[in-house]
C-alpha cells in the first residue's frame, strides 16, 4: 500500500466524521449524573423511609437491608426506562482486566398471554453468571460453572444506550473472589479500620476514614483506517515492528500545545457522555508524545474512581470510533517514544481533612501528618517487591524505565522539606514537629501576582512519590485495572497503621505519654523504612546498582516478579487484614502468569506471520526489482562501467539478502521456542521460558525488518508508518 494511498484512505474517512461536536446548552453541572441513579434520582424515584437508608448504606457504610430490595429495584427501573432502558445487566470487573456484562430484558409473562416491565429485588441483588469462562486459576473447573454477582449498593447504577448497569461483585460458588472489586472493598475496609483507630489519637471523634483516588489517564489516537491496516495493532495492542520517524518528540513541541481540532472534538464528546455518567472530567491536554493524550477526573473515593475508569476507558473506545480514530490503551504502542501510564493519586481523608495534608495548626496535627507518612512509607518499604508485582504485566514491562516512565524499582520521593523533617526526628527525640508551609516567590516582574511555591518539588522518575497531600503512585499501567495496585497499597498500609496501633498501645500501657509513646515508634520505622527514600534520578544505573545495595527488589522478569505474591510475607498480610486467603492468591498468580504467556505468545505469532507473509515478500520483489536492474544496466553499458553504476545496488541487494536469511531464520527459531515452551505443564515455568526465549527474539527480528523498512521503496512497503501513525491528526 502506498503512502498515497494510505493518506487518501485517512482523508476519505475524517471527511466522514462530523466537523464539531455540538455540547448540550446546559451547563456541565446541569447535566451531570443524568445517567446515573444518585441521590437526587433515589430521592424521586424511592420511598422516603428507603431513600434514608440507602443514603446511610452509601455515606456511613450500614450494611445493605433486603427487605427494601424491591422497592429499589423497582425504582430504578422506573427511573432507567425513563431514559430509555430496555435491559439490564451486572457489570463486573472479572481477572481479564476488562469488565463483564449479560444483558437481560426487563419482561416477564403477565400471565394472560402478554408480557409486562417487571424488575425484582433478587434480580438487582445478585444474579449467576458462568464462573468457568473467566479466568479463576483453578478455583473453578470447566465443570463447576456456578458463580455469583452481587451488587455493590456504594457504586450507583447508570445506563448506558438502553441498558441500566449494576456494579457487582463476582465470587465463586465456594466463595472465593474472582473479580477486582470484592478484595478492593475488603482491602478498603481494612484500612478503613486501621486509619480510624490510628486518627483517633488525634482527632477522637473520627469515624471513618476514607481512601480517595485520582486517576490520570493516558492514550494514544491513530486514525481508524490506519489502525485497520496494522495487523499488530489489532491483534496485540503495539506495534511489533516500525522505524521510527525522522520527528517525534525530540522537540518537546506536543506536550501541553494546542489540542488538534479532530481530537478537540472527541474530547468534548467524550466528556459530555463521561459527565452525563456521573464522571468528573477536569483536565485534558497533550501528553509528551505526538498523538498522546491525556484526561484526568477530580478526585474520588476510591472504589468509585476505579469503577468510574473502567468504565471510562470503555466509553473512550466507542467515542474514539464514531471520529474515526482508534483509541490505544496498550502502555507502549510506539517503540522509542513516551509510553502510557495511570498515575493513581491515592490520599486518605476523614470527615476532619486530609490525613496527608500539612502543615498542620497545632504540633499535634504535625504528629499526625508525620505519622501516615512515615507509615504509608513503612507499608512501601516492607512490600515494594508485592507493589511492583501488583502493576507488572506483559505489556507494562515494556514501559517501565523507558523514556518518562519510572523505573521497575519501587521507591518514594518526598521532596526536601519533608525528607529534612524525617532525617531531623530520626535523631531528635525531643523536639516540636514543626513542618514549613509554602513560602511565598517574588518574581521581578511588576505585572505578574507573589506565588506560593510547595514545600516539595516533583520527581517525574519516582514510582511513588509525595507531591503535597498525596502520594503519587505512577508505575501503573495505562490499560490495567488499578484495582490490582490498590488492593496491594491499602493492605499494605492497613497492616502497617495496625501494627504501629498495636506497638503504640504497648508503651501506653506501660506508663508512656502517648504523644512521647507515637514519637518513639515513629522515629523506629523512620530508621526501619529509610532505604525506601529516594530523591535523585530513578532511571540512572547508578540509582540500580544503590538500590540493590538497600535490599529494594531489582528483579526485571515479569514471570519472577509475580512471585512476590505467594510469598509468606505477602499471604500473611493478607490473610491478617481479611482481604484475600493464600488459595485466592495462588489462583490470581496462575491467571498472571497464564495471561503474560497468552500476550507474549499472541505477539510471536501475529509477528512471525507479518514477517513471513508481509515483509518477506514485498523485499524479495524489490530484491528482484534491483536485480533486474543490474542485469540491464550490464546490458547497457561496459564491464568497468557498469560494475561501477550498479556497486550500490548490488550493497542494498547484499543488505536485504542478510536481513532476510537473518529474519526467517529467527522466525523458525521462535516457533521452535514456542513450541518447546507450550509443553511445559507449570504455568510459572511455561511463562519464565516465554519470557526468556521467546520475546527477545521478537525484538532481534524486529531490529532486522525495522532495517528494511529505511531500505525498501515507501510505495512496495506494506504497512502504514511511524510517520503516519503519529502524524496524520
Amino acid at each position: 500500500m502506498s503512502s498515497t494511498l494510505r493518506f487518501k484512505m485517512v482523508d476519505e474517512a475524517s471527511k466522514k466524521q462530523p466537523l464539531r461536536i455540538v455540547p448540550p446548552a446546559e451547563r456541565p453541572s446541569e447535566f451531570f449524573g443524568r445517567k446515573v441513579f444518585g441521590k437526587d434520582a433515589m430521592k424521586e424515584y424511592l420511598p422516603k423511609d428507603v431513600y434514608r437508608k440507602m443514603c446511610d448504606v452509601i455515606d456511613n457504610a450500614v450494611p445493605f437491608d433486603p427487605a427494601m430490595a424491591d422497592a429499589v429495584a423497582d425504582g430504578m427501573k422506573r427511573w432507567a426506562m425513563k431514559l430509555g432502558a430496555t435491559h439490564y445487566t451486572h457489570w463486573f470487573q472479572p481477572l481479564t482486566e476488562g469488565t463483564a456484562e449479560k444483558h437481560d430484558g426487563f419482561v416477564e409473562h403477565d400471565g394472560k398471554g402478554g408480557m409486562v416491565e417487571k424488575f425484582e429485588g433478587k434480580l438487582l441483588v445478585q444474579q449467576e453468571p458462568d464462573a468457568s469462562s473467566f479466568p479463576s486459576g483453578g478455583i473453578r473447573s470447566t465443570f463447576e460453572a456456578r458463580g455469583y454477582s452481587a451488587w455493590d449498593p456504594t457504586s450507583p447504577v447508570f445506563v448506558i444506550a438502553d441498558t441500566l448497569m449494576i456494579p457487582t461483585i463476582f465470587i465463586a460458588y465456594t466463595g472465593e473472589s474472582l473479580d477486582y472489586k470484592a478484595p478492593l472493598k475488603k482491602a478498603l475496609y481494612a484500612i478503613d479500620k486501621a486509619a480510624t483507630a490510628v486518627a483517633q489519637y488525634f482527632y477522637p471523634d473520627v469515624q471513618r476514614v476514607r481512601t480517595n483516588l485520582g486517576w490520570e489517564q493516558e492514550y494514544f489516537l491513530v486514525d481508524e483506517s490506519l489502525y485497520s491496516a496494522r495487523p499488530d495493532l489489532i491483534m496485540t495492542g503495539r506495534t511489533l515492528l516500525g522505524h521510527e520517524s525522522a520527528k517525534n518528540q525530540q522537540m518537546d513541541d506536543h506536550y501541553f500545545g494546542s489540542i488538534p481540532k479532530r481530537v478537540e472534538n472527541f474530547m468534548r464528546d467524550l466528556e459530555i457522555h463521561a459527565l452525563e455518567l456521573g464522571i468528573p472530567c477536569k483536565t485534558r491536554h497533550n501528553e509528551a508524545a505526538p498523538n498522546q493524550f491525556e484526561l484526568a477526573p477530580i478526585f474520588e473515593e476510591c472504589n468509585l474512581a476505579i469503577d468510574h475508569n473502567m468504565l471510562i476507558m470503555s466509553v473512550m473506545k466507542k467515542i474514539a470510533r464514531k471520529h474515526g480514530f482508534r483509541c490505544l490503551l496498550h502502555e507502549k504502542p510506539f517503540k522509542g517514544i513516551n509510553g502510557s501510564g495511570k498515575h493513581n493519586n491515592w490520599s486518605l481523608s476523614t470527615d476532619t481533612g486530609i490525613l496527608l495534608h500539612a502543615p498542620g495548626k497545632t504540633s499535634l496535627d504535625n504528629l499526625r501528618f508525620v505519622t501516615f507518612i512515615v507509615e504509608t512509607l513503612k507499608a512501601v518499604y516492607d512490600h515494594n517487591g508485592l507493589l511492583k508485582a501488583s502493576i507488572m504485566s506483559a505489556s507494562n514491562a515494556h514501559r517501565l524505565g523507558a523514556h518518562e516512565a519510572p523505573p521497575a524499582i519501587i521507591s518514594s520521593f518526598l521532596g526536601k522539606t519533608v525528607d529534612d523533617l524525617l532525617d531531623h526526628l530520626e535523631n531528635n527525640m525531643n523536639d516540636e514537629i514543626k513542618v514549613r508551609s509554602k513560602k511565598a516567590l517574588k518574581l521581578d516582574i511588576p505585572s505578574i501576582p507573589e506565588l506560593l511555591i510547595d514545600n516539595t518539588d516533583r520527581n517525574r522518575t519516582s514510582p511513588f512519590a509525595f507531591t503535597g497531600n498525596r502520594f503519587e503512585f505512577r508505575a501503573i499501567g495505562s490499560e490495567a485495572n488499578s484495582a490490582s495496585a490498590m488492593i496491594a497499597l491499602n493492605t499494605a498500609v492497613a497492616e502497617a497503621l495496625a501494627s504501629f496501633k498495636q506497638r503504640v498501645d504497648a508503651l501506653i500501657g506501660k506508663g508512656e505519654v502517648k504523644e512521647k509513646a507515637i514519637l518513639r515508634i515513629i522515629k523506629e520505622d523512620i530508621k526501619y523504612c529509610k532505604p525506601i527514600r529516594f530523591n535523585g534520578n530513578g532511571y540512572s544505573d547508578e540509582w540500580k546498582a544503590e538500590a540493590k545495595e538497600r535490599g529494594l527488589d531489582c528483579e526485571s522478569s515479569c514471570p519472577i516478579i509475580f512471585d512476590h505474591y505467594l510469598k509468606p510475607e505477602s499471604i500473611s498480610m493478607f490473610e491478617s487484614q481479611n482481604v484475600m486467603n493464600k488459595f485466592e492468591l495462588q489462583a490470581r498468580n496462575e491467571i498472571k502468569w497464564e495471561t503474560y504467556t497468552k500476550k507474549i505468545q499472541i505477539e510471536a505469532r501475529i509477528f512471525g506471520d507479518i514477517c513471513m507473509n508481509h515483509i518477506i515478500p514485498v523485499i524479495t520483489n524489490y530484491q528482484t526489482l534491483l536485480l533486474d536492474n543490474v542485469h540491464k544496466m550490464e546490458q547497457v553499458f561496459q564491464a568497468s562501467e557498469a560494475e561501477r553504476l550498479t556497486a550500490n545496488n548490488k550493497g542494498i541487494i547484499r543488505e536485504i539478502s542478510e536481513h532476510e536469511t537473518f529474519i526467517i531464520e529467527n522466525v523458525n527459531r521462535m516457533i521452535e521456542a514456542r513450541k518447546v515452551a507450550n509443553v511445559i505443564e507449570s504455568n510459572r515455568e511455561r511463562a519464565i521460558a516465554y519470557h526468556d526465549t521467546v520475546a527477545p527474539l521478537i525484538e532481534e527480528i524486529r531490529y532486522h525488518v525495522d532495517k528494511l523498512e529505511t531500505i525498501v521503496d515507501d510505495k512496495l512497503w506494506p504497512l502504514p508508518k511511524y510517520r503516519e501513525l503519529l502524524f496524520i491528526i
